[in-house]
């Protein structure tokens, strides 16, 4: 009896303890809680706002399952360390804020499994969300990891904006209220929690060589989305991550907050390692002109080349990208011939390469980036050539495997000085801290999608007002926006609606897309904006917008500002009250602003000086929008 007695008491002081385990952010908006039922421990997530506590996220389940045995259920609660103060500024090159600094309190809760076995939680809460991780602490062993157990339980009603999982990432996300559809889901995913509020993106940071990327997946849970890893039809290597002790895994992240605080945080960078390089000054993001999306074999005729290099050129842009078959090229010139005209522009010169992984995928040139002999041999070439940076196409898959054959690429790179962006490929998972030179990542159905079917044609403008408040928000995305003339299918967006894309959507390295006369024949306005709109950014505020309604974007680079707003509905206009308050105190700006004119084709151009207490009214067209200049009067 006494012997029961102990348990018992052992039993309630630990869940006793354990709930007592919460962490709120420094801002004390946002707590993340340890909490217990009969057999497992699981998570829960408040968000404040006006004094009023709102449970957001009822339940994020915990548990690992290792090949050797399991830490879910009867894990034991042995303690929790005293909360402690993360704080970290750092400066980025690239994205959509220069200078970053973010803070955290953080808790370590420590646990074992009834063989004895140790498994931690690193929790954290942040300003703008909480992350969490598994460590295993122990000093040797290597492993499998049969199962993640981490699941989000998303209460009934909540609106929710998701895509189909699909290797490529290129899908189209669909807003729900519920969850009858189950099914594999993309990262990342956008919840508005009912009747409050408050927004959060679910996602994942810190993917290294140590793990595979996951995805989320409610097959069989309905309003619980589990976090799953890659299944065997899923590209080429083993499903099962291999680890070796101590281990940690990637984190597990939910930004939180307004939708001004999910589209302006930048947490999925700021919990990633830090850069591994300690000389960047070669890594140089810009805009370069792109001819696939106009002649799909462009790269392949010379005459087409040295015609996307004057484009660039004339338009000040610092690069032009030698797509697919470079090394097919003929009618005048061959490769080297391309790149001594383009570097005879002043230009710098960008090359597409296959990973080579998949051998029914022949577009060339095919295996040069698949082994690490090949790849320094290759880089040693671009050395000589003067050629600045690559384009790997065709990943197909988030397994371990892959996450390797990525971070080997970036390393080589790195050695070399060349800058490395990804095409078919997984979504951001913070990498552009830890490799800076890694400009930008495809991810997204983007305008190339004109190529593929009339698709594209109906659904971009829904499509490109979702963008900004998901897939934008964790990394550079390289959509190749900006098209006036049409590719093999019309875009029904308006010109005003395209320019607002050069700001709306964040890349490192912005692929123009259009063909030379789309650029050339541009009213003056619209144009200058074009030659001088910047890649990278010190600053973003979302001004105003909605998922899959509308987006304005504002972003600052040096004392300028730039707006993009951009409408999605097909069959109203939108006046948009436009707000400066993202200005400073007591300076006048000189504002251009270029919009829709009388009809989609067209512009209106108009001059004003305004200040932070300035509001002005936008008409954007059906499926329309605006561009905006902003600079000091000195």
């Amino acid at each position: 009896m006494k012997k029961q007695l102990l348990i018992l008491f052992l039993l309630i002081t630990s869940v006793t303890v354990s709930q007592n385990v919460e962490v709120t952010s420094p801002n004390n908006k946002i707590s993340i809680k340890l909490q217990n039922d009969s057999e497992f421990w699981f998570l829960k997530v408040n968000y404040t706002k006006e004094n009023t506590v709102n449970e957001v996220i009822p339940r994020i389940d915990l548990g690992l399952v290792r090949n050797d045995q399991s830490f879910s259920k009867e894990l034991k609660f042995l303690k929790a360390d005293k909360p402690k103060l993360i704080e970290e500024n750092y400066t980025a090159i690239l994205g959509k804020k220069s200078n970053r600094s973010n803070a955290a309190n953080e808790v370590v809760i420590y646990f074992e499994n009834p063989s004895k076995a140790k498994m931690n939680i690193i929790l954290r809460a942040y300003n703008d969300g909480v992350t969490f991780r598994y460590e295993f602490p122990e000093k040797k062993g290597t492993f499998t990891i049969k199962d993640e157990l981490t699941a989000y339980t998303i209460p009934d009603g909540t609106d929710r904006w998701l895509e189909k999982f699909d290797l490529s990432n290129e899908g189209l996300y669909n807003n729900t209220k519920n969850d009858s559809i189950q099914q594999d889901w993309c990262y990342p995913a956008l919840f508005k929690a009912n009747n409050e509020d408050a927004w959060y993106l679910i996602h994942e940071a810190d993917v290294l060589r140590n793990y595979a990327a996951s995805k989320l997946s409610n097959i069989g849970t309905e309003n619980s989305y589990t976090v799953a890893l890659p299944k065997e039809n899923e590209g080429e290597g083993e499903t099962e991550p291999r680890i070796t002790l101590p281990w940690q895994s990637p984190w597990r992240v939910v930004m939180m907050g307004s939708l001004a605080d999910v589209v302006e945080s930048t947490l999925i960078q700021d919990v990633s390692t830090p850069s591994v390089l300690t000389d960047t000054d070669w890594i140089q993001p810009g805009v370069a002109s792109w001819n696939y999306w106009s002649h799909n074999h462009g790269t392949k005729d010379y005459q087409v080349v040295t015609e996307f290099a004057d484009l660039a050129a004339e338009m000040g842009w610092p690069y032009t990208l030698l797509d697919w078959e470079w090394d097919q090229m003929e009618n005048g010139g061959n490769l080297e011939d391309a790149i001594k005209y383009i570097d005879s522009k002043g230009l710098k010169t960008l090359m597409w390469y296959n990973s080579g992984k998949f051998k029914w995928i022949t577009s060339t040139p095919v295996d040069r980036m698949l082994t690490h002999e090949s790849r320094v041999t290759e880089f040693e070439k671009l050395n000589k050539l003067g050629v600045k940076g690559i384009k790997v196409d065709f990943f197909l898959s988030e397994k371990q495997d892959m996450m390797n054959y990525y971070i080997d690429i970036l390393e080589d790179a790195a050695k070399y000085k060349i800058m490395v962006y990804f095409h078919g490929c997984l979504v951001p998972r913070g990498w552009q801290r830890t490799y800076p030179h890694l400009m930008t990542y495809e991810a997204v159905r983007g305008a190339e999608w004109y190529n593929n079917g009339p698709e594209l044609t109906t659904t971009a403008p829904e499509h490109n007002t979702i963008m900004p408040f998901t897939r934008n928000v964790v990394g550079s995305m390289d959509y190749t926006p900006v098209t006036f003339t049409n590719s093999q299918y019309a875009h029904i967006t308006s010109y005003g609606h395209e320019l607002a894309l050069s700001v709306v959507f964040e890349s490192a390295m912005q692929h123009m897309a259009d063909r030379p006369e789309g650029y050339r024949n541009l009213p003056d306005a619209p144009k200058t904006f074009l030659k001088h709109v910047p890649s990278t950014w010190d600053d973003t505020k979302l001004v105003d917008g909605y998922p899959g309604r509308f987006a304005v974007i504002a972003r600052k680079k040096g004392k300028n500002w730039y707006v993009g707003g951009i409408n999605s509905d097909g069959r109203r206009e939108r006046i948009q009250n436009l707000k400066f308050d993202f200005l400073p105190e007591g300076k006048s700006y000189k504002l251009t602003l270029i919009s829709d004119g009388e009809y989609d084709t067209t512009f209106s151009t108009k001059y004003m000086v305004v200040n932070k207490n300035s509001t002005i009214d936008v008409k954007m067209l059906r499926r329309g929008g605006f561009a905006a200049y902003i600079c000091p009067i000195d």
